[in-house]
């Protein structure tokens, strides 16, 4: 997959998020025409956003037009955009927002662990790993080893937490909600590839997993977007069975292009599996 095109995926982004709205949910006066087309008509989003039709039509039909922040905002608002899409169109629009955002989406890439590679073995025995804006994982505790897969027998190119929970076989069955997962790490991944227009690498992982995966190709094609900072997982491990993590999140200030990803167990039986798992894990070094 090439770089992103920001005008062609600017285009097809506003039109999947005009496609996607019912209009008995807008307060537009009442049309007595027919509609012959899911969601909102243009001239309806040129309504509320306050911009011509014409206008629109072109944004749409990718004409190279390049918004003001001061229309993106208008747009987002008028397509209820969440505030991840938002990010995300101001993205592909090559705009800064009109209001402060985090600058961990915004951040040079940094694949060095350093020293967050020791917080993470010192969180142990919660696992935990950290993750490039690529979602490589570059270092992991003997924890999240036990409880995944033992990263450090993996090629360094598998090591990457989209590639492994789409394409390895062997985890095909560890995420118990495999569709909700998938489709909330793929909107994830999204908005790492609008923030990083120019990473070849990632786009090639994009083209990777596309290619490789009608699932992750239709998912992809959905445009979702969604940073996932906290939530649950549904997982079954190998040996030990199933059961339900929390997962946290976090953004280190000072490598604000990777993440820290805890994990903890959401209930007692799944902390009762979630010990069975970690009993024998010893300190050792999780470095990509």
């Amino acid at each position: 997959m090439s770089t992103v095109d920001q005008t062609r995926e600017l285009a097809a982004f506003l039109r999947t998020r005009r496609e996607r709205l019912d209009p008995r949910d807008i307060a537009l006066p009442a049309r007595r025409t027919q509609r012959r087309t899911p969601g909102l008509r243009r001239e309806e989003v040129a309504e509320l956003a306050g911009v011509s039709v014409d206008y629109v039509i072109r944004l749409e039909q990718g004409r190279g037009l390049r918004p003001s922040p001061e229309v993106l905002e208008a747009l987002a608002g008028a397509l209820r955009l969440s505030e991840d899409e938002r990010v995300y169109l101001f993205d592909l629009a090559r705009q800064r927002p009109t209001r402060q955002h985090s600058a961990a989406r915004r951040a040079a890439a940094a694949d060095e662990a350093g020293p967050l590679s020791r917080l993470v073995l010192d969180l142990s025995p919660l696992p935990a790993m950290l993750l490039n804006h690529r979602f490589d994982i570059i270092a992991w505790n003997p924890e999240m080893a036990a409880l995944v897969i033992d990263f450090a027998t993996l090629p360094p190119e598998q090591r990457n937490a989209m590639w492994l929970c789409t394409l390895h076989p062997g985890l095909r069955d560890f995420y118990r909600d495999r569709e909700r997962t998938l489709r909330e790490g793929i909107a994830d991944l999204r908005a790492a590839w609008a923030a990083h227009p120019d990473d070849a690498a990632l786009s090639e992982l994009i083209e990777e997993l596309t290619s490789g995966s009608e699932e992750v190709a239709r998912l992809w094609a959905l445009r979702d977007v969604r940073v996932n900072g906290r939530g649950k997982k549904r997982l079954r491990h190998a040996t030990a069975g199933p059961l339900t993590v929390a997962y946290e999140v976090l953004a280190p200030l000072q490598a604000a292009d990777q993440r820290l990803v805890i994990y903890r167990a959401a209930d007692a039986d799944s902390q009762r599996v979630l010990d069975t798992i970690t009993a024998s894990c010893v300190p050792a070094a999780g470095r990509a």
